[in-house]
């Protein structure tokens, strides 16, 4: 007999399934808990202790530092697979074999080419349009040319509109970048990996010719690939509830870039670089800042260090740092912006403050440095994040379809005002 949770509501006792993950998490399944105990709910603002789904995508471990894609931990991933293997992985849920990654590919780029009337929809905003919520917008945009809804029993089906967004994609990404730059847009060359495409089609200015630098390739594959998933965040999470309503998939898409762009979720890397100016305007006092950091009583929040899930350490932020000190020293950048990070992460590295409570740099914290560096605009860090996160949010919106999980529809505990009697305006 499976084990069950008992919960006692006003001396009556109520049991539940508990359910075990194949990582040996435990839930307790409370679907009938409204039905059987007469319209009982439960409370949980922010959802931090309610599972929304079941899901075989990605299992996180905050308090060990543990993120896996599909079984495979994130450090052989960013060490052995490329950032196309890695969707492949997510979406599909197993690594593909050379002849299905090849064409993986070969389709993408046969669907990289983006109907000529997006520009005219560009170019109706102005430079001053922030580029997430051009991409937003570009993404919802799409389902004007693609109306036909994707038939979810068909694979044929989902895997022609799965490669038509990650073709067109990185296409809309680099084109928020040049617009807001006011430079010609670029359509990107098929002769390229998907890597070096976007690299080019963000940098390639239209006087002379781009070259490439393995460095910033490797370094950028390494990102996306660290970004790609992060099991049940409040972007994946709304893709989910989005398309739970059998909204399609681009408009589920558009959703997920939305809620990305927040401070609190996508924009914490451009918030990394805002403080760092901040620090800059302020004379560039590393020490000082920390000290206000440990100051209960300041106001002042020391951005990229800490994690909202992760109680130890973030995985990610081990690789990414390698990654950020091979690109400082490859381009040899003289920047104080890097400057002062770098301080800033060598002084909480040996502070026992920060060491005491496990505030260590985040991928946050490095990926903003890196982007700097890249020569990659400050409005355009959570872009970026959003390039790395397609293949996650597809994955999420695409298990959310084929389970045919029901829409939706979180339950509020009210606390406005009982029934009250309508008066007239003149008796107001």
């Amino acid at each position: 007999m499976s084990e069950k949770a008992t919960i006692e509501i006003k001396g009556k006792k109520y049991e539940f399934p508990l359910l075990v993950g194949s990582e040996n998490e435990v839930a307790i399944d409370i679907k009938t808990l409204r039905s059987d105990t007469g319209g009982v709910i439960t409370l949980d603002p922010g959802y931090k202790n309610t599972g929304s789904c079941e899901s075989s995508i990605t299992f996180l471990d905050g308090e060990k530092g543990i993120l896996r894609y599909r079984g495979y931990s994130i450090e052989e991933l960013a060490e052995k697979a490329d950032f196309l293997e890695v969707a492949y992985l997510l979406i599909f849920g197993e690594l593909p074999t050379q002849e299905q990654l090849d064409k993986f590919e070969a389709d993408i780029k046969e669907n990289s080419l983006v109907d000529d009337d997006i520009r005219k929809i560009i170019d109706a905003f102005p430079k001053s349009a922030h580029p997430m919520g051009v991409l937003s917008s570009l993404t919802a945009a799409l389902t004007a040319f693609y109306p036909r809804s994707v038939d979810v029993t068909s694979e044929e089906a989902m895997y022609k509109s799965i490669v038509r967004i990650m073709g067109k994609f990185p296409v809309l990404v680099a084109w928020c970048m040049r617009k807001k730059q006011g430079l010609p847009l670029d359509y990107g060359d098929d002769n390229l990996g998907y890597v070096e495409n976007v690299l080019k089609m963000m940098f390639k200015n239209p006087n002379r010719d781009y070259e490439q630098n393995p460095v910033l390739i490797d370094a950028l594959d390494k990102l996306l690939i660290l970004h790609a998933d992060h099991e049940q965040n409040c972007s994946a999470s709304t893709v989910r509830i989005t398309g739970s309503s059998h909204a399609g998939l681009f408009v589920s898409l558009a959703s997920g870039i939305s809620a990305l762009w927040g401070p609190l979720h996508g924009g914490a890397n451009q918030a990394v670089l805002e403080m760092l100016e901040a620090i800059k305007e302020d004379g560039g006092d590393t020490k000082k800042y920390m000290a206000k950091a440990k100051d209960k009583n300041d106001p002042f929040r020391l951005m990229g260090f800490g994690h909202r899930v992760y109680k130890n350490f973030d995985p990610r932020a081990r690789i990414i740092k390698k990654a950020a000190d091979e690109v400082l020293g490859d381009l040899g950048v003289e920047d104080p912006i890097l400057d002062i990070a770098k301080g800033l992460e060598k002084e909480a590295l040996q502070d026992q403050y920060f060491v005491d409570r496990k505030l260590y740099p985040n991928v946050d914290f490095y990926s903003g440095i890196i982007y700097r560096a890249m020569g990659i605009p400050v409005e355009m860090f959570t872009v970026m994040f959003a390039l790395g996160r397609l293949p996650g949010w597809i994955a999420q919106w695409r298990e959310m379809r084929m389970r045919k999980e029901p829409i939706g529809r979180p339950r509020q505990l009210y606390t406005g005002a009982t029934y009250r009697e309508f008066k007239t305006i003149d008796k107001r």
